[in-house]
């Protein structure tokens, strides 16, 4: 087999999309794909005393076997930058643009910050908190899914003479956003459910098991 011949490999990544009219207005691909994927998947069972996880006692027997809603998923991986490979690109400035580019998605705009202030100088009684895009989280095809980051934690490891950072690592904390978190009619909202139908076309392809296999006969 040639060397063209072999399928190049999709990059997982970060889209930055406006709600309103569902254009990316930033994409993000990261430069190596993280070597592992850590997903936690938290029920909302009801009855359950507003324990996510279900694990409390004395709720309503009748509630047992309900859910409030969609599963409060949470991921975090970790992702690497390293500009010391592409030294025949001019980088003046090391991986700055490349770390501050994922700090804006956890900070507000100079000017969003502006406008608070002056809006608190006119006596607005009330400010609403600053709005972020929409972000969204890809992992090939199968995994497009609206994400809130809440953990992005940065470790360089090395500097040029200037000392700007040329090699870092991130450990970067996300979590899905579903239709519980989104009012509807949201772009975002869509987004998950996409995503939800999604796993529900791949739980349908999966085999099935038999109750022999358990060792249990035909009836339960």
């Amino acid at each position: 087999m040639a060397y063209q011949d072999i399928p190049k490999p999709i990059r997982s990544g970060i889209v930055v999309v406006d709600p309103e009219r569902g254009t990316p207005q930033r994409i993000i691909v990261l430069q190596f794909n993280p070597d592992t994927l850590e997903r936690s998947i938290a029920p909302q069972a009801a009855g359950s005393g507003g324990d996510a996880g279900g694990g409390g006692s004395g709720g309503d027997r009748n509630e047992a076997l309900r859910l409030k809603g969609p599963a409060e998923e949470s991921w975090k991986f970790t992702a690497e930058i390293d500009s010391t490979d592409q030294f025949e690109i001019a980088a003046p400035d090391g991986i700055h643009p490349q770390l501050a580019t994922l700090e804006m998605l956890v900070q507000p705009t100079t000017a969003q910050l502006r406008e608070a202030v002056r809006l608190g100088r006119r006596g607005t009684i009330e400010i609403s908190p600053i709005e972020t895009p929409l972000t969204l989280f890809t992992w090939g095809s199968k995994r497009v899914l609206p994400v809130r980051l809440t953990e992005l934690s940065v470790n360089e490891s090395a500097f040029d003479v200037h000392l700007n950072p040329i090699r870092a690592s991130l450990s970067i904390g996300m979590k899905v956003l579903s239709v519980s978190d989104l009012p509807a009619g949201h772009r975002g909202a869509d987004l998950y459910m996409a995503h939800l139908a999604q796993k529900e076309r791949l739980a349908g392809a999966a085999r099935s098991g038999r109750l022999g296999d358990l060792g249990l006969g035909r009836g339960l």
